[in-house]
């Protein structure tokens, strides 16, 4: 579970670019590249260590004209922290 109050944003070893050869967002890192799908991508480019999670779910609830995401929205940001592409600040 992502701590209460906190803010995630990119891993400074981490770089996500929209990669024009791959017509996708992707996370670059010394040993790689990780092409992201859309919604991946969509929840990364909001973890800006400004918002916190409820930020980032009511953000995409109104781009997206949708409701109910922050299960998944959860869901995909503790992978992103198991991987090590989000910190908590």
């Amino acid at each position: 579970m992502n701590p209460a109050g906190a803010r995630p944003c990119l891993n400074p070893l981490f770089r996500m670019q929209w990669e024009q050869a791959q017509q996708s967002w992707v996370l670059l890192y010394p040993e790689g590249m990780v092409k992201l799908n859309q919604s991946a991508a969509e929840i990364l480019r909001r973890c800006d260590g400004e918002r916190d999670m409820q930020g980032i779910v009511t953000d995409l609830e109104q781009a997206f004209s949708a409701t109910g995401l922050a299960a998944d929205v959860n869901a995909f940001l503790e992978i992103a922290r198991a991987q090590r592409w989000v910190v908590w600040k």
